[in-house]
């Protein structure tokens, strides 16, 4: 694929969505770069004009005449139409593509919107809700656990059968955000190693060295970011 021009997302700091595209495409191997705007930037034109909901990510393909998707997961389907030729991130057989298709749909509807919530009443909300916040953390605790019971049954290490699929790869972003450690900001008092399949399923995730890359380029962000808070 050296013959292709350098596919652009548009993201913002560490907004975790544009990162459910960049793991894609490097596991795809394809040429892609950033174009990161400040946040006030998102709600006016020019960038309106490429996506009227004023949001991140983004994807233009110069590749495609100038081909504008947005919403994650319209362009994780986009990349997966035109450039997983090979089904090395999904499958080709009906059982299996659905199952994809619905771990994708959970994680746009059910993890990022949730975690997203604790993010705000965490890091941002005017005055501390403790009931807002207990809510998501719950929910934190929840989507976490129909991940780590559905490997513990599903026994094959990722979501959808014996290999890696985008679907796992969208999961990762917000999973980075949550729990104890030192770039998490949310839910810093859960323990996420105490579900085994979910913690094992993220460690061989990160061992995968398209994900290594691009989960460095995301913690070389918040350290910055933390860094200028001190």
């Amino acid at each position: 694929m050296s013959n292709l021009q350098p596919l652009v997302v548009y993201s913002s700091g560490p907004a975790p969505n544009p990162f459910k595209v960049a793991f894609v495409l490097e596991e795809l191997g394809l040429p892609w770069k950033f174009e990161s705007l400040p946040m006030p930037d998102l709600k006016k034109e020019p960038y309106t004009n490429l996506n009227p909901n004023g949001r991140v990510p983004t994807l233009v393909d110069p590749n495609k005449g100038g081909m504008t998707v947005w919403e994650s997961g319209a362009i994780v389907d986009y990349l997966i139409e035109e450039y997983d030729k090979d089904a090395k991130l999904h499958y080709t057989t009906p059982k299996e593509k659905s199952n994809t298709r619905s771990w994708q749909y959970f994680q746009v509807s059910g993890q990022g919107p949730y975690f997203g919530q604790l993010g705000w009443f965490t890091n941002h909300h005017t005055e501390k809700l403790p009931s807002a916040i207990e809510r998501y953390t719950n929910e934190v605790k929840r989507v976490i656990g129909v991940i780590d019971g559905h490997l513990a049954k599903n026994g094959t290490d990722y979501l959808v059968g014996d290999k890696v699929s985008y679907a796992d790869l969208m999961f990762i972003p917000y999973f980075k955000s949550v729990g104890k450690g030192p770039l998490t900001l949310m839910a810093k008092d859960v323990d996420t190693s105490q579900w085994v399949h979910y913690t094992a399923w993220m460690n061989r995730l990160h061992e995968r060295a398209a994900v290594a890359k691009i989960a460095k380029i995301y913690d070389d962000i918040w350290v910055k970011i933390l860094a200028e808070k001190h």
